[in-house]
């Protein structure tokens, strides 16, 4: 049988204030049409659909439409919550989605309330049980652990614990006889940041070892790190990574998602699908003529920009008269002055003139530029009425 992994759409997403709804429709589509030509048994979805936990109208339409075509292939759907999802609001829309063969969990459940995922694959007739693990918070570690395992879970030591714990017992269906899946929303240890994750959900306590994972699993599907890359531990556990990077973090990302082989009693084999779909992001470095020189390079790719020049005055308006999708324009860190704090040049308690103030100020970011200085005083001169 087969299964298609992917996970962090983070739809609705924006990259410096410039929508990117478009191009995580494309991106959306290119998956359906890979699953129309693949004809998984199941889709597999690992959390983070949307980038924010209350998504504007068009992101959700979106995703619901997303969820809908992905579905209408044939395949189960299961989607569960990553950090960036409303958990309660997923729930909420499990028993409309159930209709149109979609699982959402959004909140940890226990393995009858929703925590595991049985069913026949259509390809093979063959069982499939699929553990679902939600992103869990530190915030609600312990209530899970109680909730799940239904004991006390105070003495459960720290978050892996708590993590190894539910987990332990949601596997605790695994059979000898079907495919055995785990689906999560976690980092583990020793996992590779993708570049566009919330650090304080990802790191400090909330690492979890790969030896959570039980050898009875054919494959663990992971999301919330967003580069792909396969873990060592006793079962393959593969993070899909992202499908689309969503800032400049992970523009050296390779973009998939994976097709998951597996039969009962059988190691699962792991392929990945290129995704195509949306624009590149770039970063390119040089002065302005170095810049114009590759312009017509560039073509529709996003562009973060160090200037290696002298910050003067127009010199970000030349830039992006030369590359007007840069949506980052910086000057070069080896070209920006150290900052100094201003002082007085006449000992403590002397007055400084709002020319000297700006000067200096104009100094501590490298602006060396008679005009800038020029215009500053026009302006002063006018709202003082000098």
């Amino acid at each position: 049988m087969r299964f298609l992994h992917t996970s962090d759409w983070h739809v609705g997403k924006t990259l410096k204030g410039r929508s990117r709804l478009d191009e995580q429709r494309d991106v959306l589509r290119e998956i359906v049409q890979i699953t129309r030509a693949e004809q998984p048994d199941a889709v597999l979805i690992a959390g983070d659909l949307y980038d924010s936990a209350a998504p504007t109208a068009a992101a959700q339409q979106l995703v619901v439409n997303a969820l809908l075509a992905l579905a209408g292939t044939g395949a189960r759907v299961i989607a569960i919550a990553g950090n960036h999802d409303h958990a309660a609001t997923l729930d909420a829309y499990r028993p409309l989605a159930e209709h149109a063969g979609i699982t959402l969990v959004g909140a940890v459940r226990t393995a009858q309330g929703g925590g595991v995922v049985k069913f026949s694959a259509p390809s093979t007739g063959e069982p499939v049980t699929v553990a679902v693990l939600p992103f869990l918070s530190q915030r609600y570690a312990v209530k899970a652990a109680e909730l799940v395992n239904h004991t006390p879970a105070e003495n459960a030591g720290g978050y892996d614990h708590l993590v190894r714990a539910v987990l332990g017992t949601l596997t605790a269906e695994f059979s000898d006889d079907a495919v055995n899946l785990v689906m999560a929303h976690l980092t583990v240890t020793g996992g590779s940041f993708g570049g566009g994750e919330r650090a304080a959900q990802s790191i400090f306590e909330y690492h979890v070892p790969a030896a959570i994972f039980p050898v009875e699993a054919h494959y663990v599907a992971l999301g919330h790190l967003h580069r792909r890359q396969q873990l060592p531990a006793p079962c393959p556990v593969h993070y899909c990574g992202a499908p689309l990077a969503v800032d400049f973090g992970e523009q050296d990302n390779t973009s998939v998602v994976c097709l998951v082989e597996a039969s009962p009693g059988v190691p699962a084999r792991v392929r990945d699908i290129p995704i195509t779909a949306g624009r590149r992001l770039r970063t390119l470095r040089g002065g302005v003529a170095e810049l114009a020189a590759v312009a017509d390079q560039v073509g529709e790719d996003y562009l973060r920009v160090w200037v290696r020049e002298q910050a003067r005055a127009g010199l970000r308006d030349e830039v992006l008269a030369l590359l007007p999708n840069a949506l980052e324009v910086r000057i070069d860190p080896e070209f920006a002055g150290s900052v100094t704090g201003s002082r007085p040049s006449g000992g403590p308690g002397v007055e400084r003139t709002p020319g000297e103030l700006f000067s200096d100020y104009c100094a501590s970011r490298s602006v060396a530029d008679p005009r800038v200085a020029a215009l500053f005083g026009r302006l002063h001169d006018r709202v003082t009425g000098h």
